[in-house]
Order: structure tokens, then sequence, then C-alpha cells
């Protein structure tokens, strides 16, 4: 751990860069820096492989009067790597209050703030909006510096339509809030990605599953941009079953889903009797789950109208 990691205040002088420290390196060629403008700068950075790096990124981190990010080790292998030496202020859940403060005063004071997530795009799953929201009720200029992203990566390898998808962030960790948070977005149009922990995946797919449908197709794109990068792709099914059967999975995940199949009118009106028929044969949850792989439509509404047929026989 850094001495960064236990001393969030940002206001040491020895932060700041001078004009002979603001450059950064790529290969053999050395690149004169500058200090950007003031305001919090909110920079991407690579999810796996080093190389995936804008320069206007390197720019703003080696440039900015303050560099605050969510794990000081993790971003030393970024600057390591670029020729970038310079001091880095913690910035994460655990201490995004106190640490919070310092930079929105260095922010007041007409200071530039880089901030940078472990991996990828700020704010993505992290606290950094916090901070961007307090920058904004202060009128401190929010710069975007855009970069690699896991979400999209994922969905443009999916091969699952990209023109509308909602990105749904880490499913709970319970069966019971994760199944309900599945049924709260299993009717949006559009293609669905989730963040997964390896540990969690087969529980979550097999739910997935359950909730959505056999036959509803998915991708699961485990370390991205990484040495070991795998995508899978097919239903729901066959991923559940796939990853039922590992023994271990390792890495960094994001499930994409597809949408849902369009629902037409007559599905909705057959409804009842898709349901009262299945309910001679099956108990009311079944029921339903099977009624919403036939018409398309929610489980949970068929799963409703379910139990009011049921209590009328």
């Amino acid at each position: 751990m850094t001495d960064t990691d236990t001393d969030p205040n940002p206001d040491h002088g020895a932060d700041e860069p001078s004009d002979e420290t603001r450059g950064f390196r790529i290969r053999d060629h050395a690149f004169a820096g500058r200090r950007p403008e003031p305001g919090l700068y909110l920079v991407a950075t690579p999810i796996g492989h080093l190389g995936d790096i804008t320069l206007r990124a390197l720019e703003i981190i080696a440039g900015a009067d303050r560099l605050a990010c969510e794990d000081t080790r993790v971003t030393a292998v970024l600057l390591s790597r670029y020729g970038i030496k310079r001091r880095m202020i913690a910035y994460h859940e655990h201490n995004a209050e106190i640490s919070g403060a310092g930079l929105l005063s260095a922010l007041e004071a007409g200071e530039s703030v880089a901030l940078v997530s472990d991996a990828g795009t700020p704010l993505v799953s992290d606290p950094g909006f916090r901070l961007v929201g307090q920058a904004i009720e202060r009128g401190i200029p929010v710069i975007p510096v855009p970069g690699a992203s896991a979400v999209l990566a994922a969905l443009l390898a999916s091969g699952l339509p990209s023109d509308a998808f909602f990105f749904a962030g880490f499913l709970p960790q319970k069966k019971g809030a994760r199944r309900a948070r599945l049924e709260e977005v299993s009717r949006i149009p559009g293609t669905l990605v989730f963040f997964e922990a390896p540990h969690r995946i087969s529980d979550s797919l097999a739910d997935m599953t359950a909730v959505f449908g056999d036959d509803r197709l998915g991708a699961v794109a485990r370390e991205i941009t990484k040495t070991f990068e795998t995508i899978y792709r097919g239903t729901l099914a066959s991923l559940s079953r796939s990853f039922g059967e590992m023994e271990r999975v390792r890495g960094e995940i994001v499930v994409c889903i597809a949408p849902p199949a369009p629902v037409d009118s007559a599905s909705t009106e057959d409804a009842d009797a898709i349901l009262t028929g299945l309910l001679a044969e099956m108990k009311p949850a079944k029921a339903a789950q099977e009624a919403a792989r036939l018409t398309g439509l929610s489980r949970r509404d068929l799963y409703a109208r379910a139990l009011e047929l049921k209590m009328r026989t």
C-alpha cells in the first residue's frame, strides 16, 4: 500500500508536476506535456491492454495538477509504461468523502484534476459520480476524456443488436434479489449488458435462463483485450450449461443478452388460454415461465395472472 492510500489530502506541493515533468514517453519517443485548463477531467484508461490509451489521456494524466485514482498500485503500472513520474491521490468508495473534499478544494482554487479508475471509463460502476455531482454544483467544468469501455467492447464483440442497449451494472448477489432485478429489465427493448464476478457467473446465467427463457441469445465476454480474451456466444441455456460445467472461472466478465422477441396482440389475448392449459399440468410459477417463453410477455405479469386464474378454479 502506498503512502497516498493512507493520506488522501491532495494539498501537497510535491504532487503538482513542474513544467519539466509534465511529459510522457511512448517507446523511445519523449513528448512534452502541458498543464490543462482548470477543471475535473474524467480520463478513460485501458481495460486490459495498456496500448489502448489515447494521446489526449496521456497528456491530461501527465499534465494535470492532481491525479486521483481508485488504486495507486494499479495506476502506477500505467504510469510506468509511459514514463510518467508523479504523485497519486487515492479516491475510492472507502475514502470518497475525505479525499473528495480535498480534490474539490483544489478545483475551487483553479487547479486541474484528472480522475481515472482502475480500468476503463470513470463513473461506470465506481464512486466517481459523487465527485462529478459536487463539481457541477459548484460550477466547476467537468471534461470527459473518452477511451476504452468494457461495456462497448463486449457489446461490439457479442454479435447482438447494438442500436439500443441498456447497461445494468452488477446484479445483486442474492438469488431472490437477482431474479427480481432480472424481471425488472426483462422487457427492455434493447440488448442488456451486465458486469459479473467470475465466482457468480454460473448462478447468474442460470437465473437469466429461468427469467428470460432458454432460447434467448446471449454472449459472455471474458478478459476483454487481455491475453486470454474469450467470447462465448449462444442461447442462455447453452451458456448456462457451459459455465456450470467449468471447475473455475477467472477474469473480468461482461454479459450481453439479446433484446426480447417482439410481442404481438394475439399473444396478449391468448395469454389466459395458454395459462389455463398449462395450469392443468404444472404449478403457477412454472406455468408463468413457460407462458413467458411462448408469448414473450413478462413472466412476472403472467405469474400474477396465473395466481388469479388458479384461485378461480
